[in-house]
């Protein structure tokens, strides 16, 4: 039976306070749980609204990180699909293969494992597995990969290809793929085809990405800063607009310069006049807009009618719609087979150690992705 051990982790003591690298107690995995080497980890903008506690419930001290790829150190009772030595990415959502969602073919939403900002503790005892002295310090999402071990349930643990690097292939662990299937699985434009991307931040160029693979002819990028634009053109981006340059809605601008609006758009920011706009923008008859940033809880969107009568469609989606341990596998063939770029998502790179840099490059804005180095 695997046992307790120490480790370094970063602990988040208090809200938007620099992490603090301290030694951990990690307890062994219980029933239906691993126990992972996290090698690379990356920072996600969600670790980074957590931290800052900006209007969820705040629970410190707590250990952040869900972006990650590792290897299993142990297994607990039940686990028979994984071996210690497996290469694996932990995911914030899972795949528990049994509930009415995992069994529908279509549904990713599994009703025992998904995503859950506000559960600091494991499913099965309702206890965490670090501790400092007996204090115990929260999980976050069920992964919490800013730690050199960590405990996750077997169902959002993804088996991959030994031989994919994991300072790579750890980005498909949240972002990447939510904003690349958003696109080829839901909105899923066609050859030729015009589409629309909102918000340029990680998981937009993905969306982006995911429509130059798709084979679209004009992808319009649309964003606040102006600066994203050249380095959305990597990702496939052909024309840029920035709404505060006109004094008419953004929808309509988009609208004259599609003659009457593109065939897909993508809402990556989670500002609700950017949902309304996305979904305004799409041509009548034809026209589909999803939306994936997270809206604040008051947000309320509103749009006519008639918008949906004259046959546009309103999708939303979750992780991309990929099933975690059922899709993420071909996902990570597909970079393998070089059908999808993610190096050039990956921006900096810093030791666990500097891990409070990687804060720092996205709060400038001058990240997209910034692996963190595990091993010292």
């Amino acid at each position: 039976m695997p046992s307790s051990f120490w480790v370094p982790a970063a602990l988040a003591w208090e809200a938007g306070k620099p992490l603090v690298i301290e030694e951990v107690e990690v307890a062994p995995p219980q029933k239906m749980e691993v126990r992972l080497k996290i090698l690379f980890t990356s920072l996600c903008h969600t670790d980074v609204w957590f931290w800052e506690a900006k209007g969820q419930n705040p629970l410190f001290p707590r250990i952040f990180g869900h972006e990650a790829g590792g290897i299993v150190e142990s297994v607990g009772e039940g686990v028979t699909e994984l071996a210690p030595g497996d290469h694996v990415l932990p995911v914030f959502t899972g795949e528990c293969k049994e509930c009415a969602h995992c069994k529908s073919g279509v549904s990713n939403m599994c009703d025992l494992l998904r995503i859950n900002t506000d559960r600091g503790v494991m499913i099965h005892d309702g206890k965490s597995r670090f501790s400092i002295n007996g204090k115990p310090i929260y999980h976050f999402v069920g992964t919490s990969t800013f730690s050199e071990y960590t405990v996750v349930h077997v169902g959002c643990v993804v088996k991959i290809n030994p031989l994919a690097p994991l300072d790579k292939v750890c980005v498909l662990s949240c972002g990447i793929s939510t904003g690349f299937g958003a696109t080829v699985n839901v909105a899923k434009p066609t050859k030729g085809s015009t589409v629309a991307v909102f918000g340029l931040g990680a998981v937009g160029l993905a969306a982006a990405e995911g429509a130059r693979v798709s084979g679209a002819s004009r992808i319009i990028g649309v964003d606040l800063l102006p600066n994203k634009f050249q380095l959305a053109k990597q990702f496939g981006v052909t024309e840029f607009v920035n709404p505060k340059d006109y004094t008419k809605p953004v929808q309509e601008v988009i609208a004259e310069m599609t003659e009457g609006g593109v065939d897909r758009s993508i809402e990556c920011t989670g500002h609700i006049d950017a949902m309304i706009s996305a979904f305004e923008c799409v041509h009548d008859g034809w026209g589909v807009a999803v939306l994936v940033g997270v809206p604040s809880k008051a947000a309320v969107f509103k749009t006519h009618p008639i918008n949906f009568l004259n046959e546009r469609t309103l999708k939303g989606t979750f992780f991309g719609n990929y099933k975690p341990r059922s899709d993420i596998p071909a996902l990570v063939e597909k970079y393998m087979n070089k059908e999808l770029e993610l190096e050039k998502f990956i921006t900096h790179e810093v030791p666990f150690s500097e891990i409070n840099k990687a804060f720092d490059y996205m709060l400038k804005g001058e990240s997209i992705r910034c692996i963190i180095r595990m091993e010292h």
